[in-house]
């Protein structure tokens, strides 16, 4: 029971940082994938909640570089800020999603740049 309950919190874990990705183009699943990131976090063993906890800062750590670039885009700064966002969260999501796939915690679920 234990196997399966810990595959259904990877799994969810793996749907966030896929909702994040979409959230590129699609804004809302991002605030789908934060909420659940929040839900699962409590009841998920060590080394799964440190991905959840990595969901979460990207989450908001994301949001407040994306207002950032777009309050600033006017002073063309912004445009650079945004295109740092993008390449920040991919990045993120990607290696959260191998260190998932390699059922290891993030070294630095704390970080703001990589983790």
């Amino acid at each position: 029971m234990t196997d399966v309950a810990n595959n259904h919190s990877d799994t969810s874990a793996k749907i966030i940082y896929i909702l994040y990705l979409v959230s590129i183009v699609v804004g809302i699943t991002g605030i789908i994938g934060v909420v659940m990131a929040y839900i699962n976090r409590s009841e998920a063993p060590a080394w799964l909640k440190s991905h959840y906890t990595f969901q979460i800062r990207t989450f908001w750590i994301g949001l407040l570089f994306f207002i950032i670039g777009v309050l600033t885009s006017f002073i063309l700064i912004g445009y650079l800020i945004l295109v740092f966002w993008l390449v920040w969260l991919i990045i993120r999501c990607v290696k959260g999603l191998q260190m998932l796939d390699k059922k290891q915690p993030l070294a630095n679920e704390n970080s703001w740049m990589f983790g």
